[in-house]
């Protein structure tokens, strides 16, 4: 290593380092399991290229054995902490079963693969540990990319920096290797990638943590609703159109889901209007948590809320989920009472879930179907229902079939198999 190259990767892994200390002092302001991941992930991003370019060689002079057995698990745990992340990031579990699946088992295979790489020939460790993280990488980038056909906005550009990796691991490990005459331009090719891999990751990671901690707190920046910064109807709208028109594209299904306030006079009798305003901003911040950062939520009239659930593992699912989701809307809000005081509210709601088949009606359609649904809830005791599928009737969702016997019944088969039980 030339001195002009050595300055080219000493500046990448300041610019890395940089993102390090950043992140390491937003943990340390306000911990969190986000906030860790994050910071283990860029100091993972930091350790790999440190090991790889040959900073380390130049600087610390380690044994070349112990150099290559770090240089040969870099890679595979450094990718598969980044599937491990990522599955959290992209909330893998509520849209995607494949997607969840591939990301887990790629997280847990990945550091096995490492270890049992560590048992070849010492002339093929570095190439096997290369093409291990290289298809652990790959698949990310394909599996975020997914996510962004089904609707997630941010995950484009988290694509785009799983793409960058791609180079940046090939020229690593090709460095290491000491494959070819690398010139200054062209190192400094591959450290252009692993940086801006690592900024524009990085970026989303916060951009969706700000999003989420904006969610949970019931605040943020304003939206078109002025009281729970939640889409208003007509944003609302809009975004239930594109749903459904990438839905007929992919073929997966979602579901639309109405949350209906029955006692607002009530409530705005015994706390007041700003209390009233507190009770719609917890609400529609709980919503957004149980249907995940990804999705939007929406004020569709003064009290109801609808979400857009882009993608579900299976129709099935619905029914925990709507369980969930009924039980959180009913726990107790705590305010600020009339005389200033804190003062607990019970919120008489009721939950409408609707499943979406790939090729649905049109939005209004839905729209009022959610909306009766969740009017219905009201006399269920778990304050969700659901539609029958062999007679359309409301149901609880505890009580609704899905799969196979619901498309059994809608053509009329006998319907002589036991409900399914969420």
């Amino acid at each position: 290593m030339n001195p002009l190259t050595l300055i080219v990767w000493c500046m990448a892994l300041g610019a890395v380092a940089a993102v390090v200390l950043a992140r390491a002092g937003d943990f340390l302001a306000r911990p969190g399991r986000s906030r860790l991941r994050a910071l283990a992930w860029h100091a993972s991003v930091f350790l790999l290229v440190l090991l790889l370019s040959g900073v380390l060689r130049e600087a610390a002079h380690p044994a070349p054995v112990r150099l290559q057995l770090l240089q040969a698990l870099a890679g595979p745990l450094c990718v598969a902490m980044a599937n491990f992340w990522i599955h959290g990031w992209l909330v893998a579990g509520r849209r995607d079963r494949p997607m969840a699946g591939l990301l887990r088992l790629f997280a847990f295979v990945l550091p096995v693969l490492g270890v049992a790489i560590l048992r070849l020939p010492p002339e093929q460790q570095l190439p096997a540990a290369a093409a291990a993280s290289l298809a652990g990488s790959a698949l990310t980038c394909w599996l975020t990319l997914r996510a962004w056909i089904f609707g997630d906005r941010l995950a484009l550009p988290m694509a785009a920096g799983c793409l960058l990796t791609l180079p940046a691991l090939a020229g690593l490990y090709a460095l290491a290797m000491h494959l070819g005459q690398w010139s200054a331009l062209e190192q400094a090719g591959v450290a252009l990638c692993a940086t801006l891999a690592n900024a524009l990751t990085g970026r989303m990671l916060w951009r969706r943590e700000r999003h989420l901690g904006r969610t949970r707190e019931a605040a943020g920046v304003p939206a078109l609703d002025p009281v729970t910064r939640v889409h208003s109807a007509a944003a609302l709208v809009k975004r239930l159109v594109a749903s459904r028109r990438r839905r007929r594209g992919s073929r997966r299904e979602g579901a639309l889901v109405a949350v209906t306030v029955f006692d607002a006079g009530r409530i705005a009798n015994q706390v007041g209007a700003a209390g009233l305003d507190e009770v719609w901003m917890t609400l529609a911040a709980r919503l957004q948590r149980e249907v995940g950062v990804a999705n939007p939520v929406g004020r569709y009239w003064d009290r109801c809320f609808v979400a857009v659930v882009e993608t579900i593992p299976t129709p099935a699912w619905l029914s925990g989920f709507g369980l969930r989701l009924a039980r959180s809307l009913r726990q107790p809000i705590e305010v600020t009472g009339r005389d200033g005081e804190p003062e607990q509210v019970q919120v008489d709601v009721g939950v409408g879930v609707l499943h979406l088949r790939a090729f649905h009606a049109e939005a209004e359609d839905v729209l009022h179907e959610v909306q009766r649904l969740a009017e219905a809830a009201r006399s269920m005791a778990s304050r969700a229902a659901t539609r029958d599928g062999a007679s359309g009737a409301p149901v609880p969702v505890e009580e609704a079939c899905w799969g196979r016997r619901q498309r059994r019944r809608e053509r009329g088969a006998p319907a002589t198999l036991a409900l399914h039980r969420g």
